[in-house]
């Protein structure tokens, strides 16, 4: 491998691209509560560029040590949502009625993520060199990484395909939201009323958020999650918001919005239908990470030992006790959390990151929402009553998981071209530097008021909901939750830990994704109906277009999410602006 690796114009490439990249992960975490992992398409941007400059003489291409720096400071930047950003702090703000200082956001969010670097860094000896995990996305990310340096012409192939997407979801995103505002009919069909709501006459599609959504952004998820986790969010829809809502409104236990057959429900009725969300989602989670925790350990594997210098030993335990002693300071001096609390939070947080890494090394699939309410339930159970600890204690938690998760992906990418891993720790506290300045200001200029402007049709905030919700119970008790909710928890968690059994041990063919199905229960129907085409587009494409849907399906959705994100977070800015 050449010596070429940690380079200036690695790391400054990869800043760049972490700060246009960024802004697309908080708006769509802020819009569905998910993200996607920019690793790929930074890997694109950054090789596909510097070609440019080469063809132009104006510049040398990438080497491949390069662009795996690039990318792991591009990917560590746009993973900065999991220090917060689009669950507890807004949540906390809406509690609050206000959010941080900015310099207060900033530091704290870089805190939580500096942690997750070293918690990386400690782990990668067992999790990458000696249990043989197979880390899906970073085995990706290595594929494409030496793909991209053996076949010039299909990297640039793929660079302009991303372009192009990225170009029509923009334009599309622009005229829906300036001069040509698309329309967004209704699904057509009522309810009629009954019990409490013999006012209203009758409930609307429209009511229910049964409309269609032309969002390429959304089309583009759709095609990246696939067709099982597709058909799970529209079948999750339906049952929520076409038969479970409809049930709460006629029985009285969900409360209906505004007497208008235009209006829609949502902020109304998530109210109550976010409780067996949750409960879904959580109780599939937890058991899907208590399986594998105990299938690995029956069969860990041990492997190679690390070859690093003897210093890194040294260097890694510092950086792990810096990091730890940043957090306890931040939530003293940020939050007047109890130093008992602020201190448990940072072995708690270890404990949980460690667990969601190995979940993510088998699966590729980072529970931070589950592991988010473990940490909460903890807090609750040392503190009761105490919001501001519950949420900041399980913001810890979920940021070191984050980017614990974020680094050891690109640990098993570096692995495959023999990057030393402390180049590529420096190349993460690059991106996660980024990431927080960018991300903090992003987040704050989106959402001046959390109080009015999250959990509602525009920004419906799913995970700022579940993680509001959970707090304001642990803080007043059990008995403030209606019976009917409780009831609801009991059943979604069930249900999620008994599918969840099933498909560990039958199969996943026929049953479908209770994270995705619980999603669509805290999310509008017009969400999950249009991802839902976008899986079954990408479906048909893999099954009649094979070959073409390998080589650019990843690009082309890759563009559309960047697209509209960035057009969104533009016009955002625009009219606060104006």
């Amino acid at each position: 491998m050449p010596d070429r690796q940690l380079t200036i114009r690695a790391i400054l490439t990869g800043i760049v691209l972490g700060a246009l990249l960024t802004p697309c992960n908080i708006y769509s975490g802020l819009k569905i509560g998910w993200s996607f992992n920019v690793s790929i398409i930074a890997l694109l941007i950054a090789t596909g560029l510097w070609a440019l400059m080469d063809r132009l003489r104006i510049g040398a291409p990438l080497g491949v040590g390069e662009a795996n720096i690039a990318q792991t400071t591009a990917s560590s930047s746009a993973n900065i949502i999991s220090g917060g950003l689009v669950a507890p702090i807004p949540a906390l703000a809406m509690l609050t009625g206000s959010n941080l200082p900015t310099l207060q956001l900033l530091a704290w969010v870089f805190a939580v993520s500096f942690l997750g670097i070293w918690v990386a860094w400690y782990l990668r000896d067992s999790l990458i060199l000696r249990s043989g995990l197979p880390f899906p996305t970073g085995r990706a990310t290595a594929e494409t990484l030496l793909e991209l340096f053996d076949k010039g012409r299909e990297a640039t192939l793929k660079l302009r395909v991303l372009l192009a997407s990225t170009m029509l979801a923009g334009g599309l995103k622009w005229l829906d939201t300036g001069w040509l505002p698309l329309p967004r009919p209704s699904l057509g069909f009522s309810l009629p009323a009954a019990g409490k709501l013999a006012g209203f006459g009758s409930v609307t599609a429209k009511n229910l958020s049964f409309t269609l959504d032309p969002s390429l952004m959304l089309a583009g998820f759709g095609a990246i999650i696939g067709f099982r986790a597709g058909i799970s969010l529209l079948l999750g829809g339906i049952f929520s918001w076409g038969v479970l809502g409809p049930v709460g409104l006629y029985q009285g236990f969900v409360t209906p919005g505004e007497a208008d057959p235009d209006a829609v429900w949502f902020a109304a009725m998530i109210e109550w239908l976010l409780w067996p969300g949750v409960a879904l989602m959580v109780g599939a989670a937890l058991t899907k990470f208590a399986i594998h925790v105990y299938r690995s350990r029956r069969g860990q594997v041990e492997q190679a030992c690390s070859k690093e210098p003897g210093y890194t030993t040294w260097l890694r335990l510092s950086g792990l006790i810096l990091a730890s002693a940043f957090v306890v300071l931040a939530q003293l001096s940020f939050f007047g959390i109890h130093w008992v609390l602020a201190a448990l939070a940072v072995p708690i947080a270890f404990v949980l990151a460690m667990v969601a890494s190995r979940v993510v090394g088998e699966t590729g699939i980072p529970p931070i929402g589950a592991i988010g309410k473990v940490s909460q339930l903890s807090t609750g159970v040392m503190a009761p009553g105490e919001m501001t600890a519950n949420l900041i204690g399980a913001n810890v938690a979920g940021g070191a998981a984050g980017q614990s998760a974020d680094l050891l992906n690109d640990f098993k990418a570096g692995q495959a071209i023999g990057a030393p891993p402390r180049f590529q720790v420096v190349a993460q506290v690059f991106g996660v530097f980024t990431g927080s300045v960018v991300g903090s200001l992003v987040y704050l200029s989106l959402i001046p008021d959390p109080a009015s402007m999250l959990i509602t049709e525009q920004w419906p905030a799913p995970a700022v909901a579940t993680w509001k919700v959970v707090a304001e119970t642990l803080s007043e008790g059990l008995s403030s939750v209606p019976l009917s909710a409780l009831w609801a928890v009991a059943i979604g968690a069930l249900a999620g830990i008994l599918v969840t059994v099933i498909e560990q041990r039958r199969g996943a063919r026929w049953l479908p994704s209770m994270p995705a199905f619980g999603l669509a229960m805290v999310i509008p129907a017009s969400l999950s109906i249009t991802m839902f085409f976008g899986s079954l587009v990408a479906k048909l494409l893999e099954r009649w277009r094979p070959t073409l849907a390998q080589r650019f399906l990843i690009a082309a959705a890759s563009g559309l999410i960047a697209g509209e994100s960035l057009t969104g977070v533009a016009r955002a800015l625009l009219g606060i602006i104006e």
